[in-house]
């Protein structure tokens, strides 16, 4: 079975959708389709209803000081931000379309260990008409000790074009 066919589901439903195998599909197209995801080495590694996991290898590209071969932010609030939006597109009450990040706040609360694989998991806890909320946290191999922790809200049917917004001329 590969990653995008359905689970089986109960017995005399085979091939149903379970809500985990939809939550995987839609976290692996979502991070596939960003392509500076891929350049991160993004990678699913769970997902559940509302729920996503997302891992980044270290990278010496990525380090923002030599001398001690940490990561630098930005790629810390991308893999946060990004597993914040999966966990919107796979919660129940999305409808899996569009999102967008309206807002993101994130506590860096120490330098993550150079060397080691930054994990961040992320929940979408409350889903509004329009809105979506999301806590999530970033960790290396000392689980005890996040690395950074956010807040986040994002859009929920977001297209990105002018027609979608009538307050607005198109230019």
């Amino acid at each position: 079975m590969s990653a995008s066919d359905p689970e089986p589901g109960p017995a005399g439903n085979e091939g149903e959708d379970t809500g985990q195998a939809r939550a995987t599909r839609l976290t692996q197209a979502f991070v596939a389709a960003i392509p500076h995801a891929g350049e991160l080495g993004l990678a699913c590694e769970a997902a559940a209803p509302g729920q996503v996991t997302l891992s980044m290898p270290w990278d010496g590209r990525l380090v923002g000081d030599p001398s001690s071969g940490v990561i630098h932010g930005g790629p810390v609030f991308t893999l946060m931000d990004s597993a914040a939006g999966a966990a919107v597109l796979s919660h129940p009450q999305s409808g899996g379309g569009p999102t967008a990040t309206l807002s993101l706040r994130i506590d860096y609360m120490r330098a993550a260990t150079p060397g080691q694989t930054i994990r961040a998991r992320a929940e979408c806890h409350h889903v509004t008409r329009n809105v979506a909320f999301v806590r999530a946290v970033a960790q290396d191999d000392d689980a005890t000790r996040p690395v950074a922790i956010a807040t986040g809200t994002f859009t929920l049917g977001a297209t990105g074009r002018a027609e979608s917004r009538p307050d607005r001329e198109e230019r």
